[in-house]
């Protein structure tokens, strides 16, 4: 599914259930105040030091900001930065920035804090997801305490929305070190309590440049991974708006006419990762056998209740230059026993397959583990919290398989990175990248993304699943949510009450 398509259903009458009404108090409260909700908390709330894109989800836009910001629509707009220039070879940004912008500890945003930001995430001890973005910055140059110019070594066409992502937040200097507890930003909100393990209260700050436009005071985000209670707290009335929330309890909203039901177009990635750097993953013949093993229409249906579409790559459908390879590691599962046949593998085939939270990721694992075993693949569930994902799986790479959906619109890259947890290593994809990343002409990036695309699906470093699509219920009367999904985030700047 493109990104740009969406459903923004409604019903037009009440369903048959039975509900509590809103009481007076919460409708009294709503003139200023919301409630949203999130099925995983963050690990902390700095978006340039983990990898979670829940840091992101509560923090971009509304305490930090970027230079540029990234609309639902996919286009880019000024933030920080008002306005922008770009030299022919793509490789040279000259930044005006906004004028009369402060921290909220009073501190001034300006053009030194720009060359401290991206200097810092591109630095050695940096842990920021996207270090190779900053790191490919030749010189980060102040004019004047409004203007910066950003030069760098390679050009990147998606060099805009890059600058708009959480790990391009301006952060301030004195300050930095303890944004993940006590987070200090430019945007329009700041942290008033942050409950572990339940919930995070914002409150509108006084001091924002443009504060008289926000319309909320307060904005609470609860944590709510089980799928049942998902549902439970809007049918409750004890959340206002559920963005990405279970699909499973859709039928419940369509037909009453209390909420609204968003189906968002999204450039996510869900993906059975696969450990290229453990045998006998290492063997291309055996990635291929587990791909050709799991019916990604069945997983579709099994771990996202339809709501998506089938990738082959990783890469979806509505992106710049995509192909369908959705035939190279087809459904076939007697190619994949002769797969392993070939490889050596004779017997059961013993793997761990571990499951984070999100209900997708819990789902999706029984449906793909029946999968594999009807080819002699015996793949043994292990469900983890989201800490412990963060730091074994990906942190320390103790894992054999895994599911999830990799959310960033541009993450082609991660197969060419060092030590990322997959340990994909080609250099052929290397070179391959190496050059779309540096071509100017518009057709020969297009060409080479597509080069790329059949590369990686032939390679098999994971079996692709599908592009989700991200479901939104909410109360009818919310007003300003994303009716596609770009990125993660949660702009709240832009919600009110009808």
């Amino acid at each position: 599914m493109s990104m740009n398509r969406r459903t923004v259903l409604t019903s037009a009458a009440a369903g048959g259930a039975v509900l509590t009404l809103p009481t007076l108090a919460q409708a009294q409260r709503r003139k200023d105040s919301m409630v949203l909700a999130m099925a995983l908390e963050p690990p902390g709330l700095d978006p340039t030091a983990g990898a979670a894109s829940a840091i992101a989800e509560i923090t971009l836009y509304n305490i930090y900001e970027t230079l540029t910001k990234v609309n639902q629509d996919g286009t880019v707009s000024p933030l920080l930065a008002e306005s922008w220039e770009v030299s022919p070879d793509l490789r040279t940004y000259t930044f005006r920035l906004r004028k009369g912008v402060k921290f909220q500890n009073g501190e001034p945003f300006d053009a030194n804090t720009v060359k401290f930001s991206f200097e810092r995430a591109a630095g050695e001890k940096s842990t920021n997801k996207d270090k190779r973005t900053f790191a490919s910055m030749e010189t980060v140059r102040v004019i004047d305490p409004h203007t910066v110019v950003i030069v760098n070594k390679e050009l990147d066409p998606d060099f805009l929305f890059l600058m708009g992502q959480a790990t391009a937040i301006m952060v301030e200097p004195k300050t930095v070190e303890s944004n993940a507890a006590r987070p200090n930003g430019t945007g329009p909100y700041s942290v008033d309590n942050w409950v572990k393990g339940s919930s995070l209260s914002m409150k509108k700050w006084a001091g924002y440049r443009n504060a008289g436009a926000i319309k909320l005071a307060n904005v609470s985000f609860r944590f709510i991974s089980d799928p049942a209670a998902q549902v439970a707290s809007l049918l409750a009335g004890d959340v206002d708006a559920f963005p990405r929330v279970t699909p499973r309890g859709v039928p419940q909203f369509r037909g009453n006419n209390r909420y609204q039901v968003i189906v968002a177009g999204s450039r996510a990635k869900t993906i059975l990762a696969m450990n290229n750097g453990k045998k006998p993953l290492d063997d291309v013949r055996v990635r291929r056998a587990i791909a050709a093993a799991i019916d990604r229409k069945a997983v579709i249906q099994g771990a996202g209740d339809g709501f998506g579409a089938p990738i082959g790559s990783h890469y979806v459908p509505g992106s710049f230059g995509y192909i369908d390879t959705t035939a190279v590691n087809a459904f076939n599962p007697d190619r994949a026993r002769a797969l392993l046949r070939e490889a050596g593998i004779t017997g059961p085939l013993e793997l761990t397959m571990t499951l984070p939270p999100p209900p997708y990721a819990r789902q999706g694992g029984e449906v793909i583990a029946s999968m594999l075993d009807k080819v002699g693949i015996k793949a043994r569930l292990q469900n983890v919290e989201w800490a412990q994902w963060l730091s074994g799986t990906y942190g320390q790479k103790n894992y054999d398989l895994t599911i999830i959906s990799h959310v960033e619109p541009f993450d082609l890259g991660n197969f060419s990175r060092p030590g990322y947890y997959w340990n994909y290593n080609n250099p052929k994809f290397n070179q391959l990248f190496d050059a779309y990343k540096q071509a100017p002409r518009e057709a020969d990036r297009k060409r080479l993304v597509g080069d790329i695309q059949k590369l990686i699906a032939e390679d098999s470093p994971h079996a692709f699943l599908y592009q989700p699509q991200w479901v939104t219920v909410a109360n009818r009367g919310v007003r300003g949510l994303w009716t596609d999904m770009p990125l993660f985030v949660n702009d709240i700047s832009a919600l009110s009450w009808a």
